[in-house]
């Protein structure tokens, strides 16, 4: 097997000695065992593989980007048989686009009003029952002091 040949991993490998049928010692028969070891199978050496190519371009390069006309493709590449958009279909899919795009963003500014409104709604009744309940402390705190002086007052007139 040379190195510019890929073996077949379908078929076994040949085997370099024929088997013997039959062994008459126990030593020959551990030499047999390493004759019958399957081979294993390499990848090819660099040299046989083929280079896939650079992508790597000069600076001194000029022209980088390729035009339409510039573009030459084999019948068989997928890429020749891929069908082309025309300016007409491009610029109708970018105004289908935008027009979604702006449907979009008029619905995520109506959410985002709806949002605005119930928060504010929300801080409307947050400070009315922020108002209730410092009302309510100063009413309790008044029917304490209250208490305690009728409390002190009436303990005063028992003795």
């Amino acid at each position: 097997m040379s190195a510019s040949t890929v073996p077949n991993i379908a078929e076994p490998p040949p085997h370099p000695h024929p088997r013997p049928q039959q062994e008459s010692s126990s030593s020959s028969s551990a030499a047999s065992l390493h004759e019958e070891a399957p081979q294993k199978l390499r990848r090819p050496k660099m040299t046989s593989r083929k280079s896939s190519g650079t992508i790597i371009i000069p600076r001194e390069t000029a022209k980088v980007e390729l035009n339409r006309s510039d573009e030459v493709f084999d019948e068989d590449d997928a890429r020749a048989m891929s069908p082309r958009r025309s300016e007409q279909d491009l610029e109708k899919m970018g105004q289908d686009a935008r027009a979604q795009l702006n449907e979009h963003a008029k619905i995520l500014q109506k959410s985002l009003l709806e949002i605005f409104n119930r928060i504010e709604a929300v801080k409307e009744e947050h400070d009315k029952l922020d108002n209730n309940n410092k009302f309510l402390q100063k009413y309790i705190g008044d029917l304490m002091s209250t208490s305690k002086i009728t409390a002190t007052g009436a303990s005063g007139r028992k003795k």
